[in-house]
């Protein structure tokens, strides 16, 4: 009887199909993190499981079939990033292509075959932050980055993965890793928590409830004196209390739009809230926009602000009854 994998490269369209989606969620991360865009990633995903499927002769049998995959998803990404040619942005606000990325969609990606014990997601290499500044590397220093820091990959590997010389990945791994160096923050020991810690919950959960109660005394008493806002697509970006303040006034004001619910959730493996505003005349709560969290020493030191199109993929609904 023929293995799954026999069938699938004997032109068996449905076993190929089973063969590679069980690689579709991590290949899905692998291009949210070449592209820092949800839904380009998807589109990535699909060009690459149609490119695997037209290109299955080409399969040698030697390499394992994840790595094939993966080779192939890279070049996809190598493609929509020429194509966008996308500048490089300071913050996550200057970003109009950054999406956010629902923690229990990570949750579902199980660990490598030859890797039982390994963490699927690490922190680090799905905080909003590192996505920042990923995009400000060439594209392929990208993707020598990501296999040989995120995937493990070995320099051998990582030059078949690029289609180069073992010193050509090398080297473009050590400008990337300088690169990184220079734009990312501070390490932090809980970088590698698979998830949110309960001292981040309890915060949010003092967030939640300030922005329900309508506090601006409550929210500043949790935000840090740098802290910063931005709001991809829309290019805003606020840092310091004095640039959250008449965030705060406009939104809890006596002339604020509506009445808040939060809903509290996790993206990026940071906590999140989706807000939820029932404006005057109006029967039920409706979706606003989701605020992604970073934590740092005890206050919220970055309110990354999104808005709600990808409720549906954290599993929110459109509106809440009161």
């Amino acid at each position: 009887m023929r293995t799954l994998e026999e069938a699938a490269f004997a032109g068996d369209e449905a076993a190929f199909a089973d063969l590679a989606g069980r690689h579709r969620r991590e290949l899905h991360v692998h291009c949210y993190r070449m592209l820092a865009s949800f839904d380009d990633a998807e589109d990535a995903v699909q060009e690459t499981l149609l490119r695997a499927w037209r290109g299955r002769d080409g399969y040698d049998g030697r390499t394992y079939f994840r790595a094939w995959l993966y080779r192939i998803a890279t070049n996809v990404c190598l493609d929509v990033a020429r194509r966008h040619a996308r500048r490089q942005a300071a913050s996550p606000g200057e970003m109009v292509w950054l999406q956010p990325y629902p923690d229990q969609l990570l949750d579902e990606i199980a660990p490598p075959d030859d890797q039982p014990d390994a963490v699927a997601v690490d922190r680090e290499t799905i905080e909003l932050a590192f996505l920042v500044a990923m995009q400000a590397l060439p594209p392929r220093q990208r993707a020598a980055l990501i296999a040989r820091d995120v995937l493990g990959w070995s320099a051998h590997d990582t030059a078949e993965l690029l289609g180069t010389s073992v010193p050509a990945a090398n080297s473009a791994l050590q400008r990337a890793r300088a690169t990184m160096q220079q734009r990312l923050p501070a390490r932090r020991n809980d970088w590698s928590a698979p998830r949110p810690t309960a001292p981040e919950r309890e915060l949010l959960d003092r967030f939640i409830d300030a922005h329900e109660r309508c506090d601006a005394a409550g929210a500043i008493a949790i935000a840090a004196e740098d802290i910063r806002i931005s709001m991809p697509p829309d290019q805003l970006a606020f840092a310091g209390l004095d640039g959250l303040r008449p965030l705060l006034e406009r939104a809890f004001g006596p002339d604020r739009d509506g009445d808040w619910r939060l809903v509290p959730t996790s993206a990026n493996r940071l906590p999140a809230a989706a807000s939820y505003l029932r404006r005057p005349g109006d029967s039920v709560f409706r979706a606003f926009k989701l605020d992604v969290l970073r934590i740092s020493e005890g206050r919220i030191a970055e309110i990354t602000t999104f808005g709600y199109s990808r409720f549906p993929a954290f599993g929110l609904p459109g509106t809440m009854t009161a």
